[in-house]
């Protein structure tokens, strides 16, 4: 009786595939379809960081890791706007309810010391906090610019930090403009916006990027405008990488490689569409799509239209890398979902 009662929950399990997979969680991994090409070849991890209804999400927007290996999230989820995740998904703590337009998040070290720069859409500013919450400092629109006639006009996404202290703040949502704060916090200079021949809606997040010359640029993801650009710190365009197909919403550098969230293939043309993200290599040459389509440059040098090809993401926000080369997504309008971790095979 004992051995029947047994194999009936064996099959009620779903037989030997789902019963290793209870047992053994890495066998069920294993199983999850390869994502990507070449050297950059990823599988979900199921289930990583789903932590119930004690610990919810909205959006999830930005994502950092820290020297510790714990991976932030920033969501617009005012019962915990920031949640603290180990590797495995696990909750380690949890803050934040004061940030209802939760959006960029950026970990920089300041004096050995790691604080954490958030944007809010709704109340229009930027916050300079610990990495347990407590509020260190505050910008809000810059009024003595003269480019807003209202604060309701400022909208900041994301912000970009030198290695000397002073910072970029792109407004994505509001009037595309981008405003330099020193390394005392002090208004510097503003430029872009559309007089400065930047197309709204444009630049959404980025990274401060130091080119083979030395030079500190900044490197755009600049969405519905499918394309990276960059700038000098006074604004100059450099160049520009297209994107055709992708929508890119935020790009971060590992080691030699770009990683290039994509809200979704030809957003806003089309709001169901699912995304994907992309993997570059040095010279910003499209190496992986990571759930899209191969990346395929034509004779003439160009990048041909991508595509999503997996029906794994649900518009890609951010994107982080761990130390161990796992990948992180944070995603909007995903139906309340987690964000994605993913292993590279």
């Amino acid at each position: 009786m004992k051995s029947v009662l047994s194999r009936r929950r064996f099959v009620a399990h779903g037989g030997l595939a789902a019963g290793l997979g209870l047992a053994f969680p890495h066998v069920r991994a294993a199983q999850e379809p390869v994502l990507g090409q070449g050297d950059f070849r990823y599988r979900v991890v199921p289930g990583w960081g789903d932590l119930g209804a004690e610990t919810p999400v909205n959006d999830c927007h930005g994502l950092a890791v820290d020297r510790e290996g714990h991976v932030l999230l920033f969501t617009n989820e005012t019962r915990n706007n920031v949640i603290v995740y180990d590797r495995k998904g696990r909750l380690v703590s949890k803050w934040g309810r004061e940030f209802p337009g939760a959006h960029g998040l950026s970990l920089v070290v300041e004096n050995g010391r790691e604080v954490l720069f958030l944007t809010d859409l709704n109340r229009h500013l930027v916050v300079k906090a610990t990495l347990d919450g407590r509020i260190l400092d505050e910008w809000r629109w810059p009024e003595s610019s003269g480019k807003y006639t209202k604060e309701d006009d400022y909208r900041p996404s994301w912000t970009l930090h030198l290695p000397d202290g002073g910072f970029f703040v792109l407004d994505g949502y509001g009037r595309d403009y981008i405003v330099h704060y020193g390394p005392d916090g002090k208004f510097r200079r503003i430029f872009g916006g559309a007089e400065g021949g930047i197309v709204h809606w444009g630049p959404h997040g980025g990274m401060i990027d130091r080119t083979a010359s030395g030079a500190d640029t900044l490197l755009i993801a600049m969405s519905d405008q499918q394309h990276l650009l960059r700038m000098d710190q006074d604004g100059r365009k450099l160049g520009q990488v297209e994107m055709p197909g992708g929508n890119p919403r935020q790009i971060r550098r590992h080691g030699a490689n770009y990683f290039v969230a994509h809200l979704g293939d030809n957003w806003p043309k089309d709001r169901d569409c699912r995304g994907f993200v992309s993997v570059l290599d040095a010279r910003l040459r499209v190496v992986s799509n990571v759930g899209g389509t191969p990346p395929v440059y034509g004779d003439e040098g160009r990048l041909r239209p991508m595509a999503h090809q997996e029906e794994v993401f649900r518009h890609p926000h951010d994107l982080i890398v761990d130390g161990e080369g796992s990948l992180y997504v944070a995603q909007f309008a995903s139906g309340r979902t987690p964000p994605i971790k993913l292993e590279r095979v």
